[in-house]
């Protein structure tokens, strides 16, 4: 059996620990809850959205003034590079944003994905890692119609913005 340092298993806890701030980013903006992405960064942290560059307060008003024009989102992250080194980390990760723009203007429904990096600058205080500087580098962007008929039934269960989607209902 290996026996592990522990320097080796601190680094582990902490890049466990900025996955799950990456994670929590993800739903807290997807179920429109912008005190979880609030939670995700310093208070004084920075965010360059290539549409918003400033402040925690500013990125989260410009989020809940956009994503108004959506039914839906839903951020899929694939690769994590992360990092460690003593209180600060550097993190890149491989995203793939959905965007449901409904009907409007003489327009048909469409998806719209962004394919994009975010680049993050981490800094653990008082033993919290959370978000001190974010760029997200876009790759790639496709809007397709949604042809008639692909959607689901009405009575398929849907994601909904806030508390009450299903992933907060209490266990049965």
């Amino acid at each position: 059996m290996t026996a592990f340092s522990p320097e080796t298993i601190q680094n582990l806890l902490d890049e466990q620990a900025i996955r799950a701030v990456l994670h929590r980013y993800c739903r807290g903006i997807d179920r429109r809850q912008f005190d979880l992405v609030r939670s995700c960064y310093h208070p004084d942290g920075w965010d360059d959205h290539g549409a918003f560059r400033g402040g925690v307060e500013g990125f989260i008003e410009h989020c809940r003034s956009g994503l108004a024009r959506y039914e839906r989102t839903m951020h899929f992250m694939g690769n994590m590079f992360i990092e460690v080194s003593g209180h600060l980390a550097k993190a890149e990760t491989y995203t793939i944003a959905f965007h449901r723009v409904p009907a409007r203007n003489g327009k048909p429904p469409r998806d719209h994905l962004v394919g994009f990096r975010y680049v993050d600058d981490f800094e653990r205080r008082g033993g919290e890692w959370r978000i001190k500087k974010r760029v997200c580098a876009f790759e790639w962007t496709r809007t397709d119609p949604v042809p008639e008929g692909w959607d689901f039934p009405p009575d398929v269960l849907r994601g909904i913005h806030g508390s009450d989607d299903t992933v907060f209902a209490a266990p049965q």
